[in-house]
């Protein structure tokens, strides 16, 4: 097959992909509709293929586009990489960072902000999903994640522990009775986690016999804390989702002589390649800033 003719042509490719609007893709590149759909139309002639189920009122990969997107994406890093290589090492953080995070906004949140103070010449690109991503296949330049790091390809950063608790609201346990040991969570509405990679509940830190009822289960922290807020159970969360309402005395803690588990963030990223400064800066200001304890 022939080299392709543009490099525009995959970047207007790749934002067509990330937004599914041509006219927002024309918006953005200050453009209009009309030039990126034949900008697309060039593309998918020159490849053979087609890259977008395209309808009135919607736009969405196709199969061939989804294997295409990651490709686009490690060739313009690539093509980053070099042009950072040649460059100063000295040189200002710049250019976009995708990043994926768990979904604990109201951790991280402040030090994102902080740090597109600090480097305003790095755009941003996050995305929050509690998912197991593939750093590399999906292009990102650097994932948070909980537990400790599998993956040969990525390096590693330790940026934090933090410890779960059981909470539950004062008027709950005014209602239900607050438990003692733990055989008493048996006659108690339990708010469960479920793992979305393996779709199995989170253990919580009782002995092997106790029976934890479940009177809801999901994906989600902020749902569980909102629930326990409502006194409609106990939720075993991380320490950090609930520090306000446990200052606040809105939730309580519930057999914390149990609940001593501790997680640990790390920050990773792809290793056997240049640092680039924008990632460095990143690196180095989210592990200085996330849970102050790293």
């Amino acid at each position: 097959m022939k080299a392709l003719d543009s490099l525009g042509g995959l970047q207007t490719f790749i934002q067509v992909a990330d937004t599914l609007s041509f006219v927002e893709t024309a918006r953005l590149q200050g453009i209009s509709a009309s030039a990126v759909g034949k900008a697309i139309a060039r593309l998918e002639q020159q490849l053979g293929v087609r890259l977008f189920h395209r309808s009135t009122r919607s736009v969405a990969l196709t199969a061939e586009g989804q294997l295409f997107l990651a490709r686009c994406r490690r060739a313009l890093e690539e093509l980053e990489l070099a042009e950072a290589e040649l460059s100063s090492r000295s040189a200002e953080p710049r250019g976009t960072l995708r990043v994926s995070l768990p979904l604990v906004s109201g951790l991280v949140l402040p030090v994102l902000s902080d740090f597109v103070q600090k480097y305003p010449h790095v755009r941003l690109d996050l995305d929050f999903d509690d998912r197991l991503v593939d750093v590399i296949e999906e292009g990102f330049d650097a994932v948070l994640r909980v537990g400790d790091p599998t993956d040969s390809r990525l390096s590693a950063r330790r940026v934090g522990t933090f410890r779960r608790r059981l909470v539950a609201s004062p008027e709950y346990l005014a209602r239900k009775g607050t438990p003692r040991v733990p055989a008493d969570l048996a006659h108690h509405d339990c708010l469960h986690y479920r793992f979305p990679t393996s779709g199995k509940l989170e253990v919580w830190p009782m002995p092997p016999e106790t029976e934890i009822p479940i009177a809801m289960v999901c994906n989600d922290v902020d749902t569980r804390v909102c629930f326990a807020m409502r006194g409609r159970g106990i939720a075993y969360v991380p320490e950090h989702a609930v520090r306000g309402p446990l200052a606040s005395g809105e939730l309580v803690p519930v057999l914390d002589e149990y609940a001593t588990v501790c997680g640990t963030f790390y920050l990773l990223w792809p290793s056997g390649r240049h640092m680039l400064p924008k990632l460095r800066a990143f690196v180095d200001f989210v592990g200085g800033r996330l849970l102050g304890d790293a």
